[in-house]
């Protein structure tokens, strides 16, 4: 987990962009927002993996669309934000609601997790076997394990919004993260 996690991707473009742009909190919301989807995919195994599948069904495609749809919003608002001296800023698209949101959302939406927590996890987890305190152990790890590495890579990116204070350099910073942003919901859309 820990090493799926430290791999770039999506997620991290993700905490990466919001904390180069909005500051280290607003990537530690988003690293958040990433791990309870994990929290969220953790429990269907473990709870229910069969009946909300089944229950979900083609909705899930959905999720997927809206997950791809909001980011595409959050990195148009990105781009399109105004530049100020005294770091990366935007002027929309910004509450710490909505770096919490596209955190859960890119993992919500993100095939690889689908794969790993309702297809490879239930094989090396005897998910009949597990008690309360085994789920929680398995929550724990997996907030270390996935939430480590995205709080590495927000601190990382923080550091470096903080190193651009000219005009010029914030303006490119967030037409760059605003493409990423945006680069990422279509992703999103076109695996959907």
């Amino acid at each position: 987990m820990f090493l799926g996690a430290l791999v770039p991707g999506v997620s991290v473009l993700a905490v990466s962009a919001r904390a180069a742009a909005l500051g280290f909190s607003h990537g530690l919301l988003t690293a958040a927002g990433i791990v309870v989807g994990d929290m969220v995919f953790i429990l269907i195994a473990i709870y229910g993996l069969s009946v909300l599948a089944d229950l979900l069904g083609s909705y899930f495609v959905l999720l997927k669309y809206a997950g791809g749809v909001y980011l595409i919003w959050l990195g148009a608002v990105l781009w399109r934000s105004k530049s100020k001296t005294d770091g990366v800023r935007v002027t929309g698209g910004n509450t710490m609601l909505s770096s919490f949101l596209a955190g859960l959302l890119i993992t919500l939406a993100d095939q690889k997790a689908v794969l790993f927590y309702l297809g490879i996890f239930p094989a090396f987890v005897d998910l009949a076997a597990l008690s309360v305190t085994d789920t929680g152990m398995i929550i724990i790890i997996a907030v270390v394990a996935v939430g480590g590495p995205k709080l590495l890579y927000a601190f990382m990116a923080d550091k470096a919004g903080l190193i651009l204070k000219n005009a010029r350099a914030t303006s490119l910073m967030n037409q760059v993260a605003g493409g990423m942003m945006m680069g990422v919901g279509v992703v999103i859309l076109a695996k959907a």
